[in-house]
């Protein structure tokens, strides 16, 4: 299998070097989710994240849902303008000022009950390889989704959070879980390197599940040419450069070693 892990390996890498990459192909999401808080500011949507839910909305806002704050819950909080309307001494006119900020208590969606949300409809598939993150003691479940991303592995919670069913984003995050295991952890944020590993991996356990990479690899190699570029080297060198932790990852995610 090991040699089986590095011809898969060599096939993709000499796609990039010959530059045979087709048309990329939009994969399917799910709906993107009309939510308050994908209006929130960045701020307020990393608050969101560390509070371990994907939907913060306030006690009023989940009644307009048809939705209600169980007793008890604890709400987290968020940071909201405070403006003040006041005569312009110029012109006369009213304008609203902005005079500072407050703190708002939201409250997450697992804290609320009542009418199901559009996005609870969602059910993720029989993922291949979902065996592997649960002896890893990884969790995996589905979030609303937005244009901006199509899942994500938390490594501090230990989870997987999908908003597409697509086979090819959770190898993504579950490669970023081998990877996470084997260096003892990962460098916060978007590292180039690791998002390049991550991507090969998920190239590859398309292979070696008996999936087809193809309508995704348009997708993966605007992907890393992206990521290769804010490392200032080529596509190709930067797969070359990480094929040795790649084929680690993916024999910690296949083999389980």
């Amino acid at each position: 299998m090991k040699n089986k892990i590095q011809e898969i390996l060599s096939t993709i890498v000499a796609r990039f070097e010959s530059g045979d990459i087709p048309e990329a192909v939009a994969y399917s999401m799910f709906p993107v989710a009309d939510i308050p808080s994908a209006k929130w500011s960045l701020v307020n949507r990393t608050l969101q994240f560390l509070a371990g839910t994907a939907d913060g909305r306030g006690y009023n806002q989940w009644k307009t849902s048809k939705r209600s704050v169980k007793k008890g819950a604890k709400a987290f909080y968020i940071l909201v303008p405070y403006m003040k309307t006041q005569e312009n001494e110029k012109t006369g006119e009213e304008e609203k000022l902005l005079r500072g900020f407050m703190a708002r208590p939201v409250f997450k969606v697992e804290e609320t009950e009542g009418e199901p949300l559009d996005y609870e409809q969602i059910e993720l598939p029989d993922l291949p390889l979902m065996e592997r993150a649960l002896e890893w003691g990884v969790s995996v479940k589905a979030i609303p989704g937005d244009y901006r991303y199509y899942g994500y592995f938390a490594y501090e919670k230990k989870e997987i959070a999908l908003a597409t069913p697509e086979e090819k984003t959770f190898f993504h995050e579950l490669a970023h879980a081998g990877h996470e295991r084997i260096k003892g952890g990962l460098t916060p944020g978007q590292d180039p390197f690791q998002e390049i590993t991550a991507e090969l991996c998920a190239q590859a356990l398309c292979r070696l599940v008996g999936k087809s990479g193809e309508k995704h690899f348009g997708n993966s190699a605007r992907y890393i040419s992206n990521y290769a570029e804010k490392a200032g080297i080529t596509p190709h060198a930067a797969c070359l450069k990480v094929l040795s932790d790649t084929e680690k990852v993916l024999n910690q995610i296949f083999l389980n070693n």
